[in-house]
């Protein structure tokens, strides 16, 4: 019986080492596959699919093709997104698909503004934007943490947030689109070329003066020329810039040029010498791309972008031109849904009302104020 119960202690000793190796082995097994998810997935973009049936009548004339548009969404500006998805979904026939890309505390909010109104039938993914992918790329100053707004970055992980696509358009919330957004997408791109965007010496954008920057509209108002490293480029300081508000991308050629890996190589090393122009014109988004696509892009038609509407509170454009527009722009500090900006009214046509009651318009509540 000593020898039976000695057999029992080694068998029970032998399953609990085996059990311990398979333990150790499936925990190295889900290590790996969660290294095989991250890795595939460099952004921890995590998509929440909506994407409704093609409808019946493109199904019909045959106009399936999938177009992709890419907007970021911010809590803040979600009136703006919707009222810009809005546009463009009722001035096509073409099959539009809206990668929404925001942060994950404003999906909830999102998802109600889309199925309670009249965008409902409107096909779209919801992408999860993760800020952690812009650690050691921006400088975050202290006194001005809430001044960065990782969606803006958004623009830089394009193949990510849309991997099937090979084109896309991109586009900032604070537009309007006039026209059917086929004719945009189909902006022929040069071979070797992986954007189009509008230039800002194009004869539909005014020169906008910046108080010491000198120009909005050439490389000097971004890039300070003081900087080694940008005189190094010999990039010409007059050089026309470009408006990264709305541009088309073909991602196939994005990738095989690494675009992303090159902006991130440029922001990287701004943090570390502050190569920027100190009294930058506009964002810190732009910079990268200028210096990425130097002499390097195709143009986008200038009536696709038609912009500074945001930029005085004063009408720059006459009606006639604006109806003429394909695509408005309020970029600058007065945004259609705020107090003061040119051409609301058309902006206001196109927005959809929160049924939350979250996002409000304060031009209506200063006008109302106004009037008494």
């Amino acid at each position: 019986s000593s020898k039976f119960s000695v057999n029992i202690s080694i068998l029970i000793v032998a399953v609990i080492i085996f059990l311990l190796v398979l333990h150790h082995n499936f925990l190295g097994l889900s290590d790996f596959l969660r290294q095989e998810l991250s890795d595939s997935n460099p952004l921890g973009l995590q998509p929440i699919d909506f994407i409704p049936a093609v409808p019946q009548r493109l199904a019909d004339e045959g106009n399936d093709k999938e177009i992709s548009v890419v907007i970021a969404a911010s809590d803040e500006r979600l009136g703006g997104a919707i009222a810009a998805m809005n546009s463009i979904y009722h001035n096509t026939r073409s099959n539009v698909v809206f990668h929404i890309v925001t942060l994950n505390d404003t999906v909830d909010h999102l998802r109600l503004w889309l199925s309670k109104t009249a965008l409902k039938n409107v096909r779209y993914r919801i992408l999860d934007f993760d800020p952690r992918v812009l650690e050691g790329k921006v400088q975050v100053d202290p006194q001005k943490a809430d001044a960065l707004k990782p969606l803006t970055f958004a623009r830089f992980y394009l193949p990510s947030l849309v991997p099937h696509a090979e084109k896309v358009i991109y586009m900032d919330d604070d537009v309007i689109v006039q026209d059917d957004i086929l004719e945009l997408y189909n902006t022929p791109l040069k071979p070797g070329h992986a954007a189009a965007f509008s230039d800002d010496c194009d004869s539909t954008t005014n020169k906008v003066a910046v108080r010491g920057a000198g120009n909005q509209y050439n490389y000097l108002g971004f890039l300070d020329y003081k900087k080694e490293t940008i005189r190094k480029l010999a990039m010409k300081a007059n050089t026309c810039s470009f408006n990264p508000g709305v541009f088309v991308a073909n991602l196939t050629e994005w990738k095989l040029q690494n675009i992303t890996q090159q902006l991130e190589k440029w922001m990287a090393l701004n943090v570390a010498e502050e190569l920027y122009s100190r009294t930058l014109a506009g964002s810190i988004t732009t910079p990268p791309l200028l210096i990425v696509f130097y002499k390097q892009h195709s143009s986008i038609d200038p009536m696709w972008n038609v912009r500074h509407l945001g930029s005085s509170a004063g009408k720059r454009y006459s009606p006639q031109f604006v109806k003429a527009a394909k695509l408005l722009h309020w970029n600058g500090h007065f945004k259609p849904w705020g107090r003061t900006a040119s051409y609301a009214e058309v902006w206001e046509k196109w927005y959809i009302p929160d049924p939350t009651g979250k996002f409000s318009l304060i031009r209506r509540r200063s006008e109302a104020y106004e009037a008494m």
